[in-house]
């Protein structure tokens, strides 16, 4: 079932009983702009000190029903084409590069803020694999001037090394992780935290059980670099890094790398290796790839 996002305006005294109705399902808030957080069972319920309710999981229109005709209770309105849009300011986080043999893997958490929404509809910022790479070329310089963001590159000898011991939404998690906390150094965190799913969210922070330092409170939803600004923003920020890094091994190796892990990646590994030999392939592509096996049996 898909996740829906309800954004509401409470008076002081819904706001009141709204939390007294779901106190047990309390959780801590470090936030300076949130009041409290609610997590019943298939909703998060963000209320934010302007007492603006941000109702978001599979059943939040089951927990915002009640409130809808409280009086006070006002729907928040927006000319965005999204009502998950309406949620600012927000933090997303996307990676780039894992389903391409060559390359890197890019992850960027990026910030979005309600001074930037021009920027972000003049743009058309949305998932980068619907946008061509010329457009993300002059998109993304654009954002990384404006908005805060924190950008992680893992070129292929180091992606290698750490994959030898470590399953990639594992590798994936420690980088988001990562991203959000260098971000935080360059900006305050919003409340709301998006990323974009690999794993479920139990799961994700398993991955961080012995990680010394974790982000939480993230929301998690697939697909949401189109619905969620911060997530689009991070998306064409990596996807970018991604493009620069593949010019670079271009330039290093005087051969153009095929982008994913299609047959045109097989036929540029194949003549890589007969030009720069198999041991240097590690320092180009992702070696577990079916790609290798494919040149491997070949040779």
């Amino acid at each position: 079932m898909p996740k829906t996002v309800v954004t509401l305006t409470l008076n002081e005294q819904a706001a009141e009983d709204l939390y007294s109705a779901f106190s047990s399902c309390s959780v801590p808030v470090s936030s300076p702009y949130i009041r409290y957080q609610l997590r019943p069972e298939g909703c998060v319920i963000t209320c934010y000190k302007t007492n603006k309710v941000v109702f978001q999981g599979t059943d939040a229109e089951k927990y915002s029903t009640p409130y809808l005709n409280m009086p006070g209770a006002v729907p928040s309105t927006s000319s965005r084409s999204s009502s998950s849009s309406v949620i600012l300011p927000q933090g997303g986080s996307d990676e780039v590069g894992t389903g391409d043999y060559f390359g890197p893997v890019c992850v960027c958490a990026a910030i979005v803020a309600e001074k930037d929404w021009d920027l972000i509809q003049r743009l058309g910022v949305r998932d980068s694999k619907t946008i061509t790479d010329v457009d993300i070329r002059m998109m993304a310089p654009k954002l990384m001037e404006q908005i805060p963001y924190s950008l992680l590159i893992v070129p292929p000898a180091k992606y290698n090394a750490v994959h030898a011991s470590t399953n990639l939404n594992s590798m994936k998690a420690i980088l988001h992780n990562q991203a959000y906390l260098n971000l935080r150094k360059k900006a305050a965190l919003p409340a709301f935290l998006m990323v974009d799913q690999f794993a479920p969210e139990k799961q994700y922070y398993s991955y961080l059980r012995n990680v010394p330092e974790v982000v939480r409170g993230l929301h998690f939803e697939t697909k949401s670099e189109s619905r969620y600004p911060a997530v689009g923003c991070a998306s064409i920020i990596a996807r970018y890094a991604f493009l620069k890094a593949m010019d670079q091994m271009s330039q290093k190796y005087q051969m153009t790398f095929a982008k994913g892990a299609g047959t045109p990646a097989d036929d540029c590994a194949m003549a890589f290796v007969e030009r720069y030999g198999m041991d240097e392939l590690k320092n180009v592509a992702k070696l577990h790839f079916k790609n290798t096996e494919k040149i491997q049996r070949t040779l």
